[in-house]
């Protein structure tokens, strides 16, 4: 499983630890990834994902995981968010 978030992209990032007398070690700076589950109310289940908290902000700040995916280009997600952003569209336009 990748470190990195499908809806913000965020991923593991390389740096380094800085000590008093200027001594530099290699460090890794990880992304806070999250398990949650969100509620599809178009699918009518819960999907489990793997996110960072401020993607899971996100998500809440937009009204849920439909309304997300709705408003978001699908370039700026990963392919398993494009797949499900399909799903949901099609249970949408057959329940219009």
């Amino acid at each position: 499983m990748a470190r990195r978030c499908g809806i913000t992209g965020k991923q593991v990032m390389t740096g380094h630890n800085v000590s008093h007398a200027n001594n530099k070690s290699p460090r890794k700076f990880l992304p806070n990834l999250q398990r949650a589950s969100l509620i599809s109310d178009a699918l009518g289940r819960q999907v489990r994902v793997r996110v960072t908290a401020a993607a899971l902000r996100t998500i809440e700040h937009n009204g849920g995981l439909d309304s997300y995916l709705k408003s978001v280009n699908n370039s700026k997600l990963s392919v398993s968010f494009q797949k499900l952003k399909r799903q949901i569209e099609k249970k949408q336009a057959a329940t219009a």
